[in-house]
């Protein structure tokens, strides 16, 4: 299951995610999301483990923590596709 985790500092890094997630199980990567331009961390990332259950276990109980200051938002990521689609601009009908 791939995991969000959202309001991260920009002090928390990827080892440190890791040592909390490996408490619920096995983890098979993570990724903070970085900025293109500076490399500076965006706030979020993403932990991917390969039970389901574990991933539950761990989004209950550290959803709402303080990670290195923050509150972080843990829950399952959003799997993509699913945005809607914007309607064309038809401009002004004079």
């Amino acid at each position: 299951m791939n995991i969000y985790i959202g309001n991260l500092s920009s002090t928390t890094t990827e080892e440190n995610l890791k040592s909390l997630f490996t408490e619920f199980g096995e983890v098979e990567s993570i990724k903070i999301i970085k900025d293109r331009l500076t490399g500076r961390p965006r706030g979020f990332g993403f932990v991917e483990m390969p039970s389901n259950s574990e991933a539950d276990q761990a989004i209950k109980a550290l959803n709402g923590n303080r990670i290195d200051g923050n509150n972080i938002k843990v829950r399952p990521a959003d799997p993509g596709g699913k945005r809607s689609k914007k309607k064309p601009f038809r401009g002004r009908n004079y």
